[in-house]
């Protein structure tokens, strides 16, 4: 069958206009045919017989009159095994293996596949011929690093389907068909290890999209403790630039108790998108220890990189996140940072001279956020099995001002809220999420009472302090002074967290009951100090002690001779 083919008729940037006959589709993928080379671009809006389309690829040396050749397909993804590990751009380009062919300057207008064609895998089937399946339904397994990958039915086949014939146990590469199938009509189908998916559109091969109620433990205590976040909920981390958003995502995905890490980084500096590539090869999985890459995926899309290709890296993200979860794995997804993909969005809207909404952003700013942030979920699959894709999304107000539509939009939306300060960032508090400003629907696995007595300390401590800098410290109460001195306690011994030490780095959430059960039973008890300055010495040694208690390794001897010593101190 021929392709449908245009002819662009305007340039702006990298939106082009093409005028065309025919039929074409939203979100049809097209070709710019210029210079020698494929331009890909995608159909963002149809007026007519003229087709608005946002080209992935710098658009230096095309001209009007250029052909362009529509692929009848929708901007998709690649899904199989032999994902994990991999490094892609925006579009799902291999960035090592492009390296590797083309130097440290890659060409315009250049695909490779996604997944490799030659590699072998063993794969064992779970079906057989008879059996009744559905889009999502398990025919086979292989394995892929730590786990099973499951074969699934393609997720764009509706209704039920009959195994005619499934592949016997054995070697095979990715496009071996492995099991063929026949529909009501009597059609039938060959099933392959691999398949494509649209990116925009949400997988919903699933019997039940669930509540999310069970804590994903990231090993952060603020979070943990405080600001919870669900497995198949969301949460965002607004913060000014510096602040700390990037660190705090990769010391999450390093810790984080979940199965698959997907870092999409949407817009970042270069120089932050090189250092993530660099340290996440050595970094060691605490759970395997083996490398961390062998149950991660990087998209990596700078922000001196097309607009376009920005945009789609989010979805492309999203789209491999819901594919492994699809096998019943918990997976974590990491957006960095969803504001300057509101950006592109904003820079291709102007381009199409859309009416501009508040700080010129599109005016479906908020529901491009909302159906990016509802793609996470806890799921039952039809094999009984629990899947689950956490969805958490920095944003870069610009100076830290939360108030502006990105973070506005976001927090309709999200179930949790960690905002970064500059405050506390500039005095060294890390993880600076402010304690006081930060919120979560969820719940922690932490005693209720024991949150709450700890919030409530912070809040009174804040208003002493407060107080304290128009009257002074003289003019406190001891009473008063003991309370703000709990409240830094509380801040200093427990919220901070060392993210360089091996031990305080990571702390699990039976150490994380344990510890901050004896932070409690400070706050618990009444202190009779008849002198500000006893009361300061007394917590000053009792923080440096909780400190050193942080900095030993659960249940050593060590660990039980600092309790010892705590213990002695409370009294």
């Amino acid at each position: 069958m021929e392709k449908q083919k245009g002819n662009i008729v305007a340039i702006s940037g990298n939106m082009i206009t093409i005028e065309f006959d025919g039929d074409v589709i939203q979100n049809e993928v097209g070709y710019v045919l210029s210079l020698g080379k494929r331009y890909k671009s995608e159909i963002i809006k149809i007026t007519g017989n003229k087709a608005f389309a946002q080209v992935f690829e710098y658009t230096k040396g095309i001209k009007v009159g250029d052909e362009v050749e529509f692929s009848g397909e929708m901007l998709s993804v690649q899904l199989g095994q032999g994902l994990l590990t991999q490094i892609y751009d925006g579009l799902q380009n291999p960035l090592p293996e492009m390296a590797e062919k083309f130097g440290f300057f890659l060409p315009v207008g250049v695909e490779l596949n996604a997944l490799s064609f030659e590699k072998k895998w063993d794969f064992t089937p779970d079906a057989k011929a008879g059996d009744k399946v559905v889009a999502g339904s398990v025919l086979g397994s292989v394995p892929e690093g730590l786990f099973k990958h499951k074969i699934m039915v393609p997720f764009y086949l509706n209704g039920e389907y009959t195994i005619e014939k499934v592949t016997e146990k054995g070697t095979y590469p990715i496009e071996k068909t492995i099991a063929v199938i026949k529909d009501s009509k009597g059609s039938l189908i060959d099933v392959t290890m691999t398949f494509n998916w649209p990116v925009k559109i949400p997988v919903d091969a699933y019997k039940e999209k669930l509540q999310p109620k069970d804590a994903l433990v990231t090993r952060i205590r603020i979070l943990d403790t405080l600001f919870p976040i669900a497995k198949g909920g969301t949460y965002c981390i607004p913060g000014p630039f510096g602040a700390g958003k990037t660190v705090l995502q990769q010391i999450t995905s390093r810790y984080a108790e979940v199965d698959i890490v997907i870092i999409a980084a949407c817009g970042e500096r270069a120089g932050e998108v090189v250092e993530t590539l660099k340290e996440f090869p050595k970094l060691i999985d605490p759970r395997t220890g083996k490398s961390l890459m062998e149950r991660t995926i990087i998209i990596c899309n700078t922000s001196s990189m097309p607009v376009a290709a920005r945009e789609a890296s989010v979805y492309t993200g999203t789209t491999l996140a819901e594919y492994y979860r699809q096998m019943g794995l918990n997976v974590l997804l990491l957006a960095d940072s969803t504001s300057r993909w509101a950006q592109a969005m904003r820079e291709i809207s102007g381009r199409l001279e859309e009416i501009p909404g508040e700080e010129a952003y599109p005016a479906y700013l908020e529901s491009r956020i909302a159906s990016f942030y509802e793609r996470a979920g806890l799921v039952e699959l039809y094999d009984g099995e629990i899947g689950s894709l956490t969805i958490g999304g920095t944003v870069s107000p610009a100076g830290g001002n939360f108030e502006e539509p990105v973070t506005q939009g976001t927090l309709k939306v999200v179930g949790a809220f960690h905002g970064l300060s500059r405050e506390r960032s500039d005095a060294r508090r890390f993880p600076s999420v402010h304690p006081l400003e930060s919120w979560s629907k969820y719940k922690s696995f932490i005693d209720d009472s024991h949150v709450r007595k700890a919030k409530s300390i912070l809040t009174k401590g804040d208003e002493v302090n407060q107080m304290m800098k128009v009257v002074g410290e003289e003019g406190t109460s001891t009473d008063d002074f003991v309370i703000y001195l709990k409240s830094d306690f509380v801040d200093s011994v427990y919220l901070q967290q060392n993210g360089f030490d091996p031990v305080d780095a990571s702390t699990t959430d039976e150490r994380q009951k344990y510890v901050f059960a004896k932070v409690v039973e400070v706050l618990d008890k009444e202190f009779t100090f008849e002198e500000k300055e006893d009361a300061r010495h007394f917590f000053y040694n009792l923080r440096h002690k909780f400190i050193d208690w942080n900095y030993k390794e659960w249940d050593s001897d060590e660990f039980k001779e600092q309790e010892k010593k705590i213990n002695e101190a409370i009294g």
